[in-house]
């Protein structure tokens, strides 16, 4: 595939992430970084995860393709500011919700030039030094609204997300936010209920983290992530959130009568029911 001129805006995580495998894919000829936190800007050249750090609208002028990797409520805010300033450059954003970046620009006469998807991909984990080299290797990313972007846009977009060892999946964005709701949304949120249960009990039990074992550490981890990033998520998938966690409070309230009723019948039956989720998840 071509070689190109990237910008990413947002050397963090994701962005840097996919910085370090678009360098190591030569799939760009220049990697040019855009940050307002100018201690990550400078960590990020330091990183060598980008060539250099430029303002946004001179990184727009003299990139072939931008790449978004911001918080979901600056995307809708930045977005058509971008497409107000392209010419025929190709506009990515990375973001994990989608109905209203794609709504916010659904009549611009530049919609064509950007391509909305997901990768499947994150940690719990902030910040340029973050990045993680082979991130997006095996992991699907999820385009929306495809044919709503220009083909050659499109074509270039999907070249190079499996490129860089992604599999490539297409849905409507309503659809994807509701999926992304059930399938990762709701882990953030169990996670930082859990943590905010457990710090409140460690007042009276400095132990518990002693005993905490890996199965805690791990149901835990996404609680350490990025408040910046989760609340706009939380926010704009809000109708989609409400939904699966009323769901899973229902949930956890039959586990809870359950026990408390020592009805183990029915504790046996819930578990066996989860246990289910094999057929998903090896």
């Amino acid at each position: 595939m071509e070689r190109k001129r990237i910008a990413i805006v947002g050397v963090g995580l994701i962005g840097g992430s996919l910085a370090l495998q678009l360098h190591e894919k030569k799939i760009s000829s220049k990697l040019i970084g855009v940050d307002a936190n100018k201690d990550h800007a400078a960590k990020a050249v330091e990183l060598e995860l980008v060539d250099e750090t430029w303002p946004l609208d001179e990184a727009i002028a003299a990139s072939d393709v931008v790449v978004l990797a911001i918080p979901v409520d600056t995307v809708v805010t930045l977005l058509p500011q971008i497409l107000d300033k392209i010419d025929q450059q190709i506009v990515i954003d990375l973001g994990s919700t989608k109905s209203q970046s794609i709504e916010a620009v659904k009549d611009h006469p530049k919609r064509g030039r950007y391509v909305a998807t997901h990768p499947m991909w994150g940690t719990e984990y902030s910040g340029p030094q973050a990045a993680v080299k082979g991130a997006f290797e095996n992991k699907a990313v999820i385009i929306c609204n495809a044919n709503e972007s220009d083909p050659d846009a499109l074509g270039w977009t999907k070249a190079m997300y499996k490129k860089i060892g992604m599999h490539l999946l297409e849905m409507e964005a309503k659809a994807h936010d509701l999926h992304a709701a059930y399938v990762s949304h709701i882990s953030h949120i169990t996670s930082f209920a859990l943590a905010n249960t457990v710090l409140e009990k460690e007042r009276e039990e400095k132990a518990i983290f002693e005993l905490a074992s890996a199965g805690f550490e791990s149901t835990v981890r996404l609680a350490k992530s990025n408040p910046a990033m989760w609340v706009p998520v939380f926010m704009q998938n809000k109708v989609n959130v409400l939904d699966v966690l009323n769901e899973h409070i229902e949930q956890l309230l039959k586990f809870r009568d359950s026990i408390e009723q020592e009805n183990f019948g029915d504790l046996k039956k819930l578990i066996e029911d989860a246990n289910t989720i094999r057929r998903i998840i090896k």
